[in-house]
């Protein structure tokens, strides 16, 4: 049985729109995640074939596919329940969101040089990836980083609680080459709300890093 599933998306294809298209979330969501959650499944199998076989030859390969499968799909996941259509501006204390705006402000100087470090390191990532504001979990702190495809780049503890995705599917159709015009518009449907929670879940883990016994 798969273990992986494509979830649904929260709005219907229009509900970003103008920012995002109807078709890019369409051919993003059924194709591009579905191609990740099918991926994952699919290295699973074939892991569970090596083992049974006890035939190791292929598995530097499949490691790597499902580190790149697994990956899009949570990235892909939290990015759809990040964006919606009421969304936007900074996060702010009369929205309830105000423990979120003191955590960027204190890890990040202020929400101007936050929303200027993000942009940057989603607009100018090489390739394919994301740009991406994590909890780091060791040190308490929010940070951005810059993710190589879906898993590279990445601190090892940290989680990721608002992604901007860089790929050219994630834009092309709409924006052609222009990606920073994208990021700059992705600013407009952020889901403070949504990233609220995922902050307030992450720093309410405990010893999620056990360094030392």
């Amino acid at each position: 049985m798969p273990v992986y599933t494509l979830p649904e998306l929260p709005y219907d294809y229009s509900a970003l729109a103008p920012v995002i298209s109807p078709e890019i979330i369409e051919l993003h969501h059924d194709k591009h995640h579905a191609a990740y959650v099918k991926g994952a499944n699919d290295t699973l199998e074939q892991l569970a074939e090596a083992r049974d076989k006890e035939q190791w030859g292929a598995i530097n390969g499949l490691e790597k596919n499902l580190g790149f499968h697994l990956s899009g799909h949570i990235l892909h996941s939290i990015y759809w329940h990040n964006m919606t259509g009421d969304g936007g501006g900074e996060p702010l204390a009369a929205d309830g969101v105000g423990e979120l705006a003191d955590a960027i402000a204190e890890s990040f100087g202020s929400f101007a040089g936050f929303k200027a470090q993000l942009s940057k390191a989603a607009a100018t990532t090489q390739g394919s990836g994301w740009g991406v504001l994590a909890y780091e979990p060791l040190s308490g702190r929010l940070i951005v980083e810059q993710v190589y495809d879906h898993q590279g780049n990445v601190g090892q503890g940290s989680v990721p609680i608002l992604v901007f995705d860089a790929w050219e599917h994630a834009f092309y159709l709409q924006y052609r080459n222009q990606k920073v015009d994208f990021i700059e518009a992705m600013w407009q449907v952020v889901n403070w709300q949504d990233v609220a929670r995922r902050y307030a879940a992450a720093k309410s883990r405990a010893d999620v890093l056990l360094l030392a016994p």
